[in-house]
């Protein structure tokens, strides 16, 4: 029996990985019972690295290239192994390959919605969800974490870990930048590198390189985004103009649904723009009593004759004295002005 398992047993003359499916990260070189031959071959191609691990422990780390296998190719396991340098037959060793392909697309969100610190609001719960990228950076380090004695271990494996990671990151991320939420909001560009910032050191702790984190979408409780909404409106009511105009755009939409039409809008709409003419001509009239006697006399309905005629007007001129609409002052310059038209 021991001659027939000597006849029948296999040496391995080529290593290497030609099948590497999308989202595996890790794969172990099936040897089962065969051994490694001395000078055998070892391809490791471009997006791959090759380890040697001898009972647990990494030796030797290959990156792409075509390598023969040997004492002077493989120092560390020779070492491990007690081989001396006249060494030359076959023998075992785990030979691990993993992907170093950049992992693109990869989803994360928040499933509940989370609490943070704002300087403007005190706390703000939002959710959001984006894209991110990684790529194995450190081989030790992540078969020493991560992988540990499986034989293969995928992205899917990997990546519920990394958005509990995000999510638990991105409370502390925009807490200490100081910037308000709403700025970083306003920005996703800012927020997405802000919340890298607190994640790279995280994935570097299991031998990953972050590459890009992406914020697609931020969404507020519906009160939060009321109020939001409400701060908008104020800040366009400082510009008289600009507030008309978003009532007009507001307006226009909802026009055909009402009796009327567009037409009841249009008066509607010159009665809103005249209204505010008014009241932008009585506030600046307030501060100007010549304003307002010279307004008191045009408004005076009377016919066109008898407006012209300088009595009249004078005679207007003291009522509104006597009644305390206008100062002296005003009276004497506005007399005065009736007057030296009269005289040409």
């Amino acid at each position: 029996m021991g001659l027939m398992s000597f006849i029948t047993k296999q040496f391995v003359d080529v290593i290497e990985w030609t099948d590497q499916p999308d989202g595996v990260l890790m794969w172990r070189y099936p040897f089962q019972d065969n051994e490694i031959q001395y000078g055998g071959q070892l391809t490791v191609r471009d997006g791959q690295i090759a380890v040697f691990v001898n009972e647990g422990q990494v030796a030797d780390v290959f990156g792409p290239g075509l390598y023969t296998l040997e004492t002077r190719t493989l120092p560390v396991l020779t070492n491990l192994k007690n081989w001396d340098k006249l060494f030359a037959s076959p023998f075992k060793s785990d030979v691990i390959f993993f992907s170093t392909r950049l992992q693109l697309g990869r989803k994360w969100g928040t499933p509940q919605p989370i609490t943070l610190r704002d300087s403007d609001f005190g706390m703000v719960r939002l959710r959001a969800f984006g894209m991110f990228s990684y790529e194995l950076d450190d081989v030790r380090n992540f078969y020493t974490t991560i992988t540990g004695a499986n034989d293969t271990y995928t992205a899917e494996q990997l990546e519920p870990q990394l958005r509990n990671l995000i999510v638990a990151n991105i409370s502390a991320s925009i807490g200490g930048s100081g910037l308000p939420f709403l700025d970083m909001a306003a920005n996703q560009g800012l927020m997405g590198e802000k919340i890298a910032e607190g994640l790279k050191p995280l994935f570097s702790r299991y031998g990953l390189k972050l590459d890009a984190f992406v914020v697609e979408n931020v969404s507020l409780p519906d009160e939060l985004q009321k109020a939001i909404d409400t701060r908008i409106s104020m800040g366009m009511m400082g510009d008289m103009g600009k507030f008309t105009q978003y009532q007009m755009a507001n307006s226009i939409p909802l026009a055909a649904q009402n009796e009327g039409g567009l037409a009841g809008l249009g008066a509607g709409l010159a009665a809103g723009v005249g209204m505010g003419q008014m009241m932008t001509q009585a506030m600046g009239n307030a501060f100007n009593p010549a304003a307002v006697a010279q307004s008191a006399l045009g408004a005076q309905s009377a016919p066109p004759a008898a407006a012209d005629d300088p009595a009249a007007r004078l005679e207007k001129l003291k009522g509104l004295l006597d009644k305390g609409l206008i100062s002296q002052a005003d009276y004497d310059t506005a007399k005065a002005e009736v007057l030296k038209k009269l005289m040409g």
